[in-house]
């Protein structure tokens, strides 16, 4: 830390002054400055400087702030004190905030199975698809900043904050650096901070504008040049790395990039009278998993510079008097009273499709979180690339509510790639199109290629006026060899190839419901690719209707840590149509009957997900299925094994391998517990039972009644989605196994 040798010189100074001059008191009390450098989640080491501050009662005069610097900076600015802001950074979800994702809870129903599921989802736009400016667009994190500065949502000049505040963005146009001190704070706030490549740039009061660290990520001397007279600053970036460490392609563009800034941080330094170094070596801009680590270190750096900041307070308010302290600086924040609504940006969906969406209706009042539930519900129909909003205050004292929307290219290409050791490797690719056949609909074509085949075909039509009912029309085929077993012991491998055409409609509520009625032809066909003794070849083919209800209430897709989801059907299977055949030793069997005759059929399958910590989550999931009056029928058992869901009719279960167990009923339960230790990085260990044949049992595959396994994960989440390395056992076998998945099954 820099000596405050200068400081403390001048308060003596002032102080030698004051007792030759008299007793009056120096009328200009010397203005104190804090400029908080940017860093990422370094960045929350800000958080225990100012509660140091906070303690010491010293009054900050101006605030300036670059990136991660800017967000608490500006927080401190409008009223927040540090203690506030500690807490609110202890309960984000830094995995959402800092992502393209909404919580899963806020996307429609319809949505919410292919929401977040590949790896690269390019926009065709222009006649070609496109790479976007960066990578993360961050729709939460526009929200949760419009409620966090919503006491100050009117007042558009900085300066006027409870402490006059500026921020850093940097020009992308001509790489200047650009101070922000007047305009939406939101937008202002958000430009400071967007990292290129990573955030996308934000277009602000005519200028086009990427994070401000590029070329002024620690903005001291911008705090003299407001007026301070005591400039403290807090600084968490560690300069360029050592040559030796620059190791390859990605730290070389970042070394580059940050020449500049380096340059000018030696100025910003010198222009402190209070020096707060970091020194982060363990921690990267990335390390939001380790926050609270970080807001630690930063509240022991606080402790031992409280004395510091005491005894300059102390000096000035024995000069200068004391200063008032204000019991709460943050302005009351009230309901709004919105008389009409603008929307700009709209080309594909209408201003009423929009407005009927949110629910949005005017001359009534809205808190802030209720505007932040309209732009989520709006986000979770996924035609919007971001919805923003700010407020303008009309001559009757109500406000017009101004919606700056970038709505979603119609189409996009989507990639991603899947592995286990059931399905093999496969390139994952989708076409999603939105209006191609009729307006309010989304069309999707998606294929699995690879050691096995699955081209999927579906079309969504939104009805009604609030488009709460939907048709859903799909068609399926799939091709791929499952291995069939006896007791356990593998016996023979076929290959499988099914097709179903299925059509529903069904009626949404709340985002988190659906339930509807159905009806589906599905064909399914065998033939022996490896066989031992008995084995069958053919096909069946059957009708069925049915009713479901789905509910899903999870905050993620991958790793969630909260929710609930429950999918149930029930329904009755037609007549059936088989035209199969047995072999023993590849003879002909004669005398083998296959039921025709209509049946029952539900399945069930319940996910709960119960976070015990921060980093602990328990998880219990039950699975059933059950086919009645299920007797000599073929072809549509429920079949157990794997730890991710990949084909039909398949219970996922620890302990087994896919086929190992086929049986018309079927009930499963696990429990769970799952850990992350670091950033990306989780443990889980399952434990679960399976009992069979409870109502009725199969006449072709020989099954226990009986089975109980159990598996440990060690899992990384990175952009190709999930990394699974799994170690499973179970008693009845006797045997562990490895498991091995990467991404998302289509």
């Amino acid at each position: 830390m820099r000596s405050n040798t200068k400081t403390i010189f001048t308060c003596l100074l002032v102080l030698i002054c004051f007792h030759l001059f008299g007793q009056a008191p120096v009328p200009n009390r010397p203005k104190i400055g804090l400029a908080l450098s940017g860093g990422g989640a370094k960045g929350l080491a800000h958080i225990g400087i100012l509660k140091a501050i906070d303690s010491a009662g010293l009054k900050i005069d101006y605030i300036t702030g670059t990136s991660m610097g800017s967000i608490i900076g500006g927080l401190y600015a409008i009223g927040y004190s540090g203690d506030t802001i500690e807490k609110l950074a202890q309960t984000i979800d830094w995995d959402i905030l800092l992502s393209n994702q909404s919580a899963l809870r806020e996307i429609r129903m319809e949505e919410k199975e292919e929401y977040s599921k590949y790896a690269i989802e390019l926009p065709w736009r222009k006649k070609r698809f496109r790479l976007p400016t960066g990578v993360l667009e961050g729709q939460e994190l526009w929200l949760k900043l419009s409620e966090l500065f919503a006491p100050v949502n009117q007042q558009k000049d900085f300066l006027k904050f409870n402490i006059p505040f500026q921020c850093i963005g940097t020009d992308i146009g001509n790489g200047e650096p650009v101070i922000l001190n007047r305009g939406e704070i939101v937008s202002a706030i958000r430009a400071s901070m967007a990292i290129p490549s990573i955030f996308t740039a934000v277009d602000f009061e005519g200028k086009r504008l990427v994070d401000g660290g590029i070329v002024k990520n620690f903005p001291a001397q911008e705090a003299r040049d407001m007026g301070a007279a005591i400039v403290i600053g807090s600084d968490v970036t560690d300069g360029l790395l050592p040559s030796q460490k620059v190791q390859n392609a990605l730290q070389i563009l970042l070394q580059i990039a940050f020449f500049r800034e380096a340059a000018d941080k030696k100025q910003q330094v010198a222009a402190c009278d209070i020096y707060i170094p970091f020194h982060f070596e363990n921690y990267s801009a990335g390390s939001f998993q380790q926050s609270d680590a970080i807001i630690q270190a930063g509240l022991e750096e606080g402790r031992r510079l409280f004395p510091q900041f005491k005894q300059l307070a102390d000096s000035l308010n024995n000069l200068y008097g004391n200063t008032p302290k204000a019991l709460n600086r943050l302005p009351v924040q009230s309901l709004h009273a919105i008389s009409i609504a603008e929307i700009k940006g709209l080309e594909h969906t209408s201003r009423e499709f929009f407005l009927h969406t949110i629910g949005f209706k005017a001359n009534r009042q809205y808190t802030v979180k209720q505007v932040s539930e309209m732009v989520r519900k709006a986000f979770g129909t996924r035609y919007y690339n971001y919805v923003h909003y700010h407020l303008q205050q009309l001559t009757n004292g109500t406000n017009k509510i101004v919606f700056d929307v970038q709505e979603n290219a119609l189409t996009f290409a989507k990639l991603g790639l899947h592995y286990n050791r059931f399905a093999g490797i496969s390139l994952i690719a989708n076409i999603t199109s939105r209006n191609l056949f009729l307006k309010n609909s989304r069309s999707l074509l998606s294929f699995n290629l690879g050691e096995s085949f699955r081209v999927k075909g579906e079309h969504l039509q939104y009805l009604g006026k609030k488009k709460a009912f939907s048709l859903l029309p799909s068609i399926q085929f799939h091709r791929f060899p499952i291995t069939t077993y006896d007791g356990l012991k593998q016996n023979d491998v076929y290959n499988q190839n099914y097709f179903i055409l299925d059509g529903k409609i069904q009626y949404t509520r709340y985002r988190k419901m659906n339930m509807g009625v159905g009806g589906s032809f599905e064909v399914i066909r065998y033939k022996p690719f490896v066989s031992n003794d008995l084995f069958f070849r053919g096909h069946n083919e059957f009708s069925s209707a049915y009713i479901f209800l789905n509910y899903n209430t999870l905050n993620r897709l991958r790793f969630p840590k909260r929710g609930i989801k429950i999918e149930t059907v029930a329904g009755r299977v037609f007549k059936q149509d088989p035209d199969i055949s047995f072999y023993f030793d590849d003879l002909p069997v004669e005398g083998v009957h296959v039921a025709t005759h209509p049946y029952y059929r539900s399945t069930l399958h319940t996910e709960t997900y119960t976070p015990l910590n921060k980093k602990i989550t328990l998880l219990m999931s039950l699975q059933a299925g059950i086919n009645f009056n299920y007797e000599n029928n073929i072809m549509n058992e429920f079949v157990v094994g794997g730890l991710n869901k990949t084909f039909r009719n398949q219970i996922t279960f620890a302990g087994l391998r896919e086929g190992a167990v086929s049986s018309p009923s079927i009930a499963a339960y696990q429990l769970g517990l799952r850990s992350q230790p670091f950033n990306n990085i989780f443990v889980t260990g399952r434990v679960n039972a399976i009992a069979t044949d409870f109502i009725n049992h199969s006449n072709f595959f020989q099954t226990k009644n009986f089975y109980s396994g159990a598996s440990l994960t060690f899992s990384y989440d990175f952009p190709l989605g999930p990394l699974d390395l799994s170690i499973m056992y179970s008693p009845q076998t006797k045997k562990y196994t490895s498991y091995i998945n990467l991404g998302m099954p289509l």
